[in-house]
């Protein structure tokens, strides 16, 4: 399907597929309430209607899922699907990866990272860069063409930043060997600012990322004021900004940036200004596992997650989940930065809020597709469990539909009816 594809058209991928899904429990997460024993009819693809005694479809298959609780997908706001650096071989340290892991790979990767998540729940995600030379446009527009199941995709192409990017490049690598690149566009003058949104948006990104305070040279806040006007003249685009320090936090604020990616940086009086000028926190909260961080680190992020909670700064779930965990699949290594939620003692309802409508929002989908609701692409879950109650029962997805075709079913992934030998969606190349 296209991004810009009608409510009223059908989803050309499920043309002719009906179903009633019984619901034990469907749930709203925006309103943090739940309605027993509804019925969800779903035609081509999309939500007909929901209600106690829905109308017969023809040739409808019935979904009986009255022992478990139906919601809309899950938002991971931040993931890098192109990007899995290992212990083995290069020990973690992910600026090797960009080095021996081929595009190529790195897209294969992609997908199968994309299914992951999709077993888990999440009908979305917002990929933020490092995905070398636009694997990530490559995932989005072969799950839109129908080639292979995964979440909707809103990417950013490659990182805007300046000369360097995040790295701290040797002049032989940036220069010689070009060893830095393709993971950063470089962007220091107006010119060249204009240019790398442009490149982006010609080679498919749907949101354009930035280094705000890459070192040694940070972004001012007129720069950032020019790669939001870029992006909004191609076709609205927000700006997402990668913030390290507390000052380029402090500028993109004054910029008026769509979101701050990360959380490291953000203090009590950044989350009142970002509150006050409704700028979506994207924190990427990393818990204190066997695998990852360490409890001081934890104990700080989750006292600055309950102090933008507390003043009522807008958030979004996000990970940065771009490694590999023996034994536990992308979407499972996800799911365990509920941990860092729960330790900030958010009520159950709230986080789930914040990891649905909270998702579409700051991906700008929200009124395209997401919650469950007529007119809507039929991106619906079931868990065990009252997520309301215990958001950990989103650990346990036993059936997923997206775009209105069943994923999973019964706990067992059965996405054959993702598969095509072309285009099913249509020919688009961006």
């Amino acid at each position: 399907m296209t991004m810009l594809q009608s409510k009223n058209e059908p989803l050309p991928s499920s043309v002719g597929t009906a179903y009633i899904i019984r619901a034990g429990r469907l749930i709203d997460p925006e309103t943090g309430s739940a309605k027993y024993n509804q019925s969800i009819s779903v035609k081509d693809g999309r939500v007909v209607e929901i209600g106690t005694d829905v109308a017969p479809l023809e040739n409808a298959e019935t979904i009986d899922l009255s022992e478990f609780s139906v919601l809309p997908g899950l938002v991971d706001a931040h993931n890098h699907l192109a990007l899995t650096y290992k212990k083995f071989p290069e020990n973690n340290v992910y600026y090797y990866t960009y080095i021996q892991d081929s595009t190529a790979i790195r897209a294969i990767q992609a997908v199968s990272n994309g299914i992951q998540m999709l077993s888990s729940g999440f009908t979305l995600v917002r990929d933020l860069g490092n995905n070398a030379l636009y694997a990530d446009s490559a995932l989005r527009i072969a799950i839109e063409q129908g080639w292979v199941p995964g979440p909707t995709i809103i990417n950013s192409g490659i990182i805007i930043g300046s000369m360097g990017g995040q790295f701290h490049p040797t002049p032989e690598m940036a220069k010689q060997h070009n060893i830095v690149y393709p993971e950063y566009l470089d962007a220091d003058t107006p010119d060249e600012i204009i240019k790398a949104v442009r490149q982006n948006v010609l080679f498919g990104a749907k949101v354009i990322k930035i280094m705000v305070d890459s070192e040694p040279y940070p972004y001012t806040v007129e720069d950032m004021k020019l790669f939001i006007k870029e992006a909004t003249n191609a076709g609205g685009l927000k700006v997402a900004g990668h913030v390290q320090t507390e000052e380029g936090a402090r500028r993109a604020i004054e910029a008026g940036i769509w979101s701050i990616e990360h959380d490291d940086a953000i203090n009590d009086e950044l989350h009142r200004q970002m509150a006050a000028k409704g700028i979506w926190r994207v924190g990427t909260e990393t818990p204190f596992t066997e695998y990852s961080s360490t409890q001081e680190v934890f104990d700080a992020r989750v006292s600055r997650l309950k102090n933008a909670f507390a003043n009522g700064v807008k958030m979004a779930f996000s990970t940065d989940a771009d490694y590999y965990v023996p034994g536990l699949t992308r979407g499972e290594v996800v799911l365990n930065f509920l941990k860092t939620w729960k330790a900030a003692e958010i009520p159950d309802k709230e986080i789930l809020k914040i990891m649905t409508v909270n998702g579409y929002k700051v991906s700008d989908i929200y009124d395209k597709r997401g919650p469950v609701r007529p007119g809507f692409p039929a991106d619906i879950i079931a868990v065990k469990g009252n997520p309301l109650e215990d958001i950990n029962a989103l650990r346990s997805v036993v059936f997923v539909m997206k775009d209105g075709l069943v994923f999973k079913r019964g706990g067992v992934v059965t996405p054959e009816k993702f598969f095509h030998g072309g285009p099913v969606n249509g020919w688009n190349i961006r």
